[in-house]
Parts: C-alpha cells; sequence; structure tokens
C-alpha cells in the first residue's frame, strides 16, 4: 500500500512537471515564433518634397469654450474622392458604438458613405476595407458599417491576428490550448455586456476569452493611387473628439506602403490587392520612409540615441510605457538634449474612469529621473483623449519625424501589434518641418487656447501605487498597452 501511495505521488509530480513543460513550451513559441512574410518592415528611403502634416485638436478657448478641429477624416473623405483606380483602407476602430452624453462626429457612417458614394460614382474602382474584428467583438455580432461596405461590392477584410506573436504569455498559453478552437458566430446568442458600449450587441464568453488574449491589427493606413495617409486616428464615433496626427505623402513611396498592407492581406487569406503604377521617379530635400512593427521600435531607438546637446526633442503620446525609449530619453536629456513630452493623462477611456496607467507613473518616474532637461506637459482632457503618436527631434540643420499609429510601449513596438509609422529626416526650411515645429509651440505654450498644463499642476492620487501596479502588468503583459 504504501508503495502504490509512494507512486501515486511520483506520477503525479511528473503529471506536473509534464504540464509545466508543455506550457512552458507553448509560451514560448507563441512569444518567439516567426513573423508572417512581409511584416516588421523597413522601406526603402525615398525623396521628396511631397509630405502634408495633418492633426485633429480639442481644446478649450480663452473664454472656456470646448473647441474641436478636424481635418484629417475630411482630408480621407476627400482623398477617396479623387482616386482613380483603387482605394485600400486599414483601419483598426470602425464602428459607431458610443453611450456618453456628448455629440460626437460620426466618423464611421460618414467614412462609410464617402465608400459608398464613390463605388457608386464609379462601379470598377478596387476598393478593399481591412480591419480588426474588434470591430464584431471578436465574433460575437456583424459589424454594421462593415456589412454596408459589403453589400455596395466593397471588398472587406478581416485580419487574421493567430499568427502573430503573444504578448500575454501566461493566458495565451491557456487560450492557445483550450480556447482558440471555438468560434463565436454572429448568430450566436451574446448575455455578456459589451466593452465597446451599452448600446452595441451582447457578447459571448468565447469573444471574452479571445480578447484577453489582447493583440490587434492596429494600423490606420488609407492608400490611394494619386497619394497615401499614415495616421492616429480610427473613424470610430466614440474617439471622434480625440487629438490626433496624420501625414499624406505622394510619388512612389505609396508602392511600398501598399506593400505593407500586400503582406497582410496575404498572409489573412484576403483579398488581392491592387499594385500601384504611378510614376516611379523621386526626388526631393525630404528622406521619407514607411517602417512598420518592430522596425519603428528599432528607428525610435536610434534617434532618441543620437539626440544630444543642441537637439529638442519633442514627444505626443498616448501611451508611454516601455522601458528602453524611457531610458533613452533619461538618456538624451543626461547628454543635453531639451527633452519635452506631452502625455495624456490616461484617466479616460470613452467616457469611463481609468486609473491613469502608464502615462501617470511614467512621467513621475520622467521628472525624478531627468532633472532640469525633461519638461512634461499634460494634455488638459475632457470626455477625449490625446490620442497622437509622434516623435519630432530638431537638430541644427534638420528634424527627424516619426509618427503613425504606434503607441509607445511593449505591445505596440515589438512585433506583437501590426502597426504602421512614416519616418521622415527634413531640412529645417521645408514646410513639413515648420508645420511639426508649429503644432508642439501651439500646445506647448497654449497658443490661444488651453491644450496643457504642467506635469506640477496636476494633483494625481499616490504616484508610487500606480507605478507599482504599472511595473506588476510590465512584467505580466497583462495589459492592453
Amino acid at each position: 500500500m504504501k508503495r502504490l501511495m509512494n507512486w501515486g505521488k511520483k506520477r503525479t509530480v511528473l503529471l506536473t512537471i509534464l504540464i509545466l513543460v508543455y506550457f512552458g513550451l507553448v509560451m514560448y513559441y507563441q512569444t518567439h515564433k516567426s513573423l508572417p512574410e512581409g511584416t516588421s518592415y523597413e522601406g526603402d528611403i525615398f525623396l521628396t518634397d511631397d509630405v502634408d502634416f495633418i492633426y485633429d485638436l480639442s481644446y478649450k478657448d480663452p473664454a472656456g469654450h470646448f473647441l474641436h478641429e478636424s481635418r484629417i477624416f475630411e482630408r480621407i473623405n476627400r482623398m477617396i474622392g479623387e482616386a482613380k483606380d483603387f482605394v485600400v483602407i486599414d483601419m483598426f476602430l470602425f464602428n459607431s458604438y458610443y453611450d456618453g452624453k456628448y455629440d460626437m462626429p460620426d466618423l464611421a457612417g460618414n467614412l462609410t458613405q464617402a465608400l459608398i458614394d464613390k463605388k457608386r460614382q464609379n462601379p470598377d474602382i478596387d476598393m478593399i476595407f481591412i480591419t480588426d474584428h474588434i470591430n464584431t467583438t471578436y465574433g460575437s455580432h456583424l459589424a454594421p458599417e462593415v456589412e454596408q461596405l459589403k453589400e455596395n461590392g466593397i471588398k472587406v477584410m478581416y485580419t487574421d491576428l493567430k499568427p502573430l506573436r503573444d504578448s500575454n504569455f501566461v493566458y495565451s498559453a491557456v487560450w492557445r490550448t483550450f480556447f482558440q478552437w471555438f468560434q463565436s458566430e454572429p448568430e450566436d446568442d451574446g448575455w455578456l455586456s459589451n466593452p465597446l458600449a451599452s448600446t452595441a450587441p451582447k457578447v459571448t464568453v468565447r469573444s471574452y476569452l479571445e480578447l484577453l488574449n489582447v493583440k490587434a491589427n492596429h494600423r490606420k493606413v488609407v492608400v490611394t493611387d494619386q497619394s497615401a495617409l499614415i495616421t492616429s486616428a480610427n473613424p470610430h464615433n466614440a474617439s471622434g473628439l480625440h487629438s490626433n496626427i496624420a501625414f499624406e505623402v505622394k510619388g512612389p513611396i505609396i508602392g511600398d506602403i501598399l506593400k505593407t498592407e500586400k503582406a497582410v492581406a496575404r498572409y489573412s487569406g484576403g483579398p488581392r490587392l491592387p499594385d500601384y503604377n504611378g510614376s516611379g521617379e523621386t526626388g526631393g530635400s525630404i528622406k521619407a520612409q514607411v517602417l512598420t512593427e518592430g522596425k519603428i521600435h528599432k528607428r525610435a531607438l536610434e534617434e532618441l540615441g543620437k539626440a544630444g546637446k543642441g537637439d529638442t526633442v519633442w514627444l505626443g503620446m498616448f501611451y508611454l510605457a516601455e522601458r528602453k525609449v524611457i531610458n533613452r530619453l533619461i538618456d538624451a536629456a543626461e547628454r543635453g538634449a531639451d527633452v519635452r513630452i506631452i502625455l495624456d493623462p490616461n484617466t479616460n477611456a470613452f467616457g469611463q474612469q481609468k486609473m491613469g496607467l502608464p502615462n501617470i507613473p511614467v512621467a513621475s518616474e520622467l521628472h525624478r529621473r531627468g532633472k532640469e532637461n525633461i519638461h512634461i506637459r499634460w494634455y488638459n482632457t475632457e470626455m477625449e483623449q490625446y490620442h497622437t503618436k509622434l516623435l519630432y527631434i530638431k537638430k541644427k540643420e534638420k528634424a527627424i519625424i516619426l509618427g503613425g499609429s504606434t503607441n509607445y510601449t511593449t505591445r505596440n513596438f515589438e512585433d506583437l501589434n501590426l502597426e504602421t509609422n512614416l519616418w521622415l529626416e527634413t531640412p529645417l526650411d521645408q514646410e513639413v518641418n515648420k508645420e511639426v515645429e508649429t503644432y508642439f509651440n501651439r500646445i506647448w505654450d497654449n497658443e490661444g487656447g488651453l491644450y496643457t498644463e504642467k506635469f506640477i499642476e496636476k494633483d494625481y492620487e499616490i504616484p508610487w501605487m500606480k507605478y507599482i501596479g504599472y511595473r506588476i502588468q510590465k512584467l505580466l503583459n497583462f495589459t492592453t498597452y
């Protein structure tokens, strides 16, 4: 009997070891596997003088009235109208769900109508819309705007996220083993509240299980045969008053940007995307390059690593959490660079209160460690967010600009989400440089309105407690940032 009991204990220990080894192998493979071909892309460097900087801003005027300047989707809708041969759009959030108390611009509806109007006007034009399954709450229901596009002959593709690496490594091993095989169907009877909005359809348990395996096609890209635009803005009604940025470019770089979307369509089993047949000629004084996924991280670190005395580093960011970037900002300040950071306080998301993670503890750390060369201001948000993702480094004879969809976080930087940014190296006399510098000076100095507040003017709750929460989340990657 004693021998049998000892064998039973040994078998239990052996089984436990085997299970742990199995889950360890799943975790390792799913966080280190090869990326789909064409992702984490570093394009060619093109020379051009044709780059436009566009931005949306929400703020209070001197009398205290709330104002919103909306330009990005106005330009996108015009780009659709100007297209002749094709329109390819890749957008993360694309829905009208919203249950807040403020009136929001109908970004989703207006974009949907612009695409449908163009298709009716020119039935032969090739139109493809790429998006993320967050808009179906991971399969629980149909996405109304997407269905409207389908009904009008516009090709639609939902991105396949399973081939991408997992970030939430502890949970993902469980999800990959037990839950990824079960698919929700739009006709499934969901009974749980929808995280997007109370007005959105109910969702299933299966959808929540997939949601917890956090990953996304987070890109925001518009490509036509005439020009291409890379932005931080979503056609999402609940995001309608966010402050965002965008860059529009023309010329052969359009083909490179289109190449990054072809890669996603190819590995997701989507439709064949059109080719760019415009002029291959390149010329100008601005260097322009498209970067995706981890190549954005690499470039941001490189540029920050070269910043020093005499340089001004501007960073406007919705989420700042990635440790290497934080250390590079501090190192640049120690080398004498003037580092100026504008952050969203992370206290509001679509009308819901948030804890201020990660930006409140990160700002506290930067303020403490950066000494006199790091200056921080909070964007003065109300119901909206400062959703910008923009790095600008002004040097003596040139400027570096890096902007697009990418938050400065592990999830956005390290080949986990799909992301797209545009890198520019421009002489100081180029218009795009002047526009970006004017943008930062406007909101830093509160020119004509109340945009930002000094870091010390904000009275937030116990930063050290938030810092502990931020570091635990970073350790486990159990977070959306």
